[in-house]
């Protein structure tokens, strides 16, 4: 087969517009590769230097072990001279807050901790603020929600009207409940109390513990309502009215912190970048979107939502 000459002109015009999609194809992938070289080994730099970590809680908090692991690192780094942990979630399920306390609490025995409430700090998330030694919040933020919920729903109505039976053989009448699919027995309602009133102790046990509180204090706060920040001050619960500014100026006013030092972001890795600072690079590329997103609640929830209202 032979070609014409402007079939070969095409061609040739075909051939040198792949090269310069492929060239610039090759440019974009390298100033990507830059702009992640840069943004982890500038943070690794500054994280080596002596400076103020920030950790950010935000969104449902679960077990996390990438986060754990960070948490860990912290404690451990002689560069860290003292941690803010910037709080803006409500709540999450009891494990995770459980962990999360814990982390917490070991960093604060290596070095100061405090904890700035922003918008909203409920249920999990005040666990995690009273982790550290100083809780601030603004007049206006939501915190409180002490408590432990356990919700299901029950279709049983709904399967007979549209005529449908689920059978089951179970080896005693206990397991798998309360199930979707019918009554809840009031021994069903024993076990699920049960369950609720032990994970509860342990909420109401730190919250006594960490705002010095004694057990019936605790018991009286701790009665599921919300507060204002201003409210959770006069009541105990956390220690004073601020934001960053003032978590800094308590660092300095306690521990001689000194004023000049960085305040720096840590943040988990991710499983994308495979590198601890991976999330900071993706979102410095403005691929927010790469992110993984985080699973649905499963177990107890200690979390704050309000109720919608009903006619």
């Amino acid at each position: 087969m032979t070609l014409d000459a402007d079939q070969i002109v095409d061609r040739r015009r075909l051939a040198r517009r792949l090269t310069v999609w492929r060239v610039i194809a090759f440019g974009f992938a390298l100033i990507a590769l830059l702009a992640i070289i840069a943004v982890v080994s500038g943070d690794l730099l500054n994280r080596a230097q002596p400076h103020i970590a920030r950790v950010t809680v935000s969104g449902t908090i679960l077990e996390d072990p990438k986060r754990d692991e960070m948490l860990a690192e912290i404690a451990r780094s002689s560069s860290v001279r003292a941690v803010i942990v910037s709080i803006e979630s409500p709540g999450g399920t009891t494990t995770g807050a459980e962990a999360l306390y814990t982390e917490l609490r070991l960093i604060a025995e290596e070095k100061p901790v405090v904890a700035t409430i922003r918008t909203i700090g409920t249920s999990a998330a005040y666990a995690a603020a009273i982790a550290a030694d100083h809780v601030i919040a603004r007049e206006t933020s939501i915190t409180g929600s002490i408590g432990v919920l356990f919700q299901w729903a029950n279709f049983g109505d709904l399967m007979d009207t549209i005529g449908i039976d689920v059978d089951s053989i179970k080896s005693d009448p206990l397991k798998a409940e309360p199930s979707p699919f019918d009554e809840t027995t009031p021994e069903e309602r024993a076990v699920i109390r049960a369950l609720i009133d032990d994970s509860y102790d342990w909420f109401l046990g730190i919250v006594a513990d960490r705002r010095g509180l004694d057990r019936e204090q605790a018991r009286t706060l701790a009665d599921g309502r919300i507060y204002s920040g201003r409210a959770a001050v006069d009541n105990g619960l956390i220690d004073a009215i601020g934001g960053e500014r003032e978590a800094r100026a308590w660092l300095t006013e306690e521990y001689d912190i000194n004023t000049n030092l960085d305040v720096i972001d840590w943040e988990p890795g991710d499983e994308f970048a495979g590198l601890a600072l991976g999330a900071r690079a993706l979102r410095a590329l403005g691929l927010d979107d790469l992110l993984p997103t985080a699973p649905a609640l499963d177990g107890l929830i200690s979390v704050w939502h309000p109720q919608l209202l009903e006619d």
